[in-house]
């Protein structure tokens, strides 16, 4: 079998045989394909796309490149949830404990954040003590003794996305849909979950900015999961604007913790997404008959405290302060040098925000790095005084910025302030979520 012959059958829109998908992901992993090779066959597929069969084929060859985890030893339904990336988008901290608490096994393995994304390990390290990184037999035991347990991705766990990832990314071929697909299924399904959740975001601050780029990949890793054997089901919701209010590793920890303690009212849309993955994940685990019974149990794990006693526990297991997790003494985690209000500088209504630039906020006051080895500040960030759709008036708070390192806060003030349009009219915002596949 020749790669090149590979290569020009795709190029010419035709469907590649399993036989073939595997022969490319073992023989790139293995470094017997060149890159410049690889490369091509990336821009082809970006070009002609794939099949279904052909995504779950590939996604299928990546699982196999690396370890595969077995949580068949793990009681229960394993159930696991993904978001493609966001800015305050705290839903692992309030759904993975709640979930636990409603009689689920959430066994989850994260990722950092790059860029204006903010990642759960990161988040979860803000609190000290904590550490992600933990043997399996010990992330086991937690889970057994817990029903929860959130730690950083194994070194080889799917090697042949790791390769192809630093590769597309230098040949501009990220945006393949079958690709991005491809690369967060065979993670996920190489982390062994019976039951995977996703949240598929999309607009200003999410990777897919069409509602329609996000139908597609959410229909597309729906196919993958179900071919593959699991229970899959994916929500698509809107990136237009932050999630939370805030904007920071510790300060989304704060407001994971508030919404646990019921600080945070229905009306919120982060608290509906919780409830829409929750539920989800409830409904498809069969613990919970229908939507309507799930909500009513995560609510009731959060008006008895279950939930944030689940997220207390694993944080005690994983050997973090869990006495941080309360509402008392959590203003210590955000404790910094400098609050700074960022205000109108007109009378109006906000009609949009560039939820990306919110993020890049963030991350030049230290929150967020470039490179995965770039150190963070866990106590900065923003935390977000108004929505889309608010009325605001000259010198209104629109938010107020956490400062340590006050190198970049001139440009900080006014990449924020850029962020957000205020106009004379009212402008109905996007909807929190544009439905459910799956």
């Amino acid at each position: 079998m020749q790669f090149v012959n590979i290569i020009e059958k795709k190029a010419d829109g035709l469907e590649l045989t399993e036989e073939e998908i595997r022969y490319m992901i073992t023989g790139y992993t293995a470094g017997d394909i060149p890159d410049y090779q690889m490369a091509s066959m990336c821009m082809a597929i970006l070009q002609r796309g794939m099949t279904a069969r052909e995504a779950t084929d590939l996604t299928l060859a990546m699982m196999h490149s690396g370890d595969v985890v077995d949580l068949s030893d793990l009681p229960g339904v394993k159930l696991d949830k993904h978001s493609t990336g966001g800015v305050g988008d705290t839903t692992t901290l309030v759904v993975a404990p709640l979930v636990a608490a409603c009689g689920g096994t959430v066994a989850k393995m994260s990722g950092r954040g790059l860029g204006h994304t903010g990642g759960t390990l990161d988040k979860l390290e803000s609190i000290p003590g904590t550490k992600v990184e933990i043997p399996m037999e010990r992330f086991r035991e937690i889970v057994r003794e817990n029903g929860v347990s959130v730690i950083g991705q194994s070194a080889n766990l799917v090697p042949a996305d790791k390769k192809m990832y630093a590769l597309r990314d230098v040949t501009a071929t990220v945006r393949s849909i079958p690709l991005i697909a491809s690369s967060i299924m065979s993670k996920k399904l190489a982390s062994g979950a019976d039951v995977i959740m996703l949240d598929v975001k999309t607009g200003s601050g999410a990777f897919m900015r069409t509602v329609d780029e996000a139908k597609q990949l959410a229909e597309l890793m729906v196919s993958i999961g179900t071919r593959s054997g699991r229970k899959v089901r994916a929500a698509i919701t809107d990136m237009n604007q932050p999630l939370g209010m805030s904007v920071g590793n510790a300060l989304e920890v704060q407001e994971a913790v508030e919404l646990l303690s019921g600080q945070i009212p229905e009306t919120d849309p982060l608290y509906e997404v919780c409830m829409i993955l929750g539920s989800s994940m409830l409904e498809l685990a069969r613990l919970a008959e229908n939507e309507a019974d799930a909500r009513r149990m995560l609510k009731e794990k959060i008006q008895n405290g279950e939930g944030l006693a689940r997220l207390r526990k694993m944080i005690e297991l994983q050997g973090g302060d869990a006495s941080y997790l309360t509402p008392e003494r959590m203003n210590e985690l955000v404790a910094v040098k400098r609050h700074v209000p960022v205000c109108a500088d007109r009378d109006g209504y906000v009609v949009s925000m560039m939820a990306e630039e919110i993020g890049e906020t963030a991350r030049l006051l230290g929150a967020g790095r470039l490179k995965k080895e770039d150190p963070i500040d866990p106590a900065v960030g923003l935390v977000m005084k108004v929505r889309c759709g608010a009325k605001v008036s000259t010198g209104d708070s629109l938010a107020v910025l956490y400062v340590n390192d006050e190198t970049n806060l001139e440009e900080a003030i006014r990449l924020l302030k850029a962020s957000i349009r205020i106009e004379p009219e009212y402008h109905k915002p996007n909807p929190m979520v544009y439905g459910v596949i799956g």
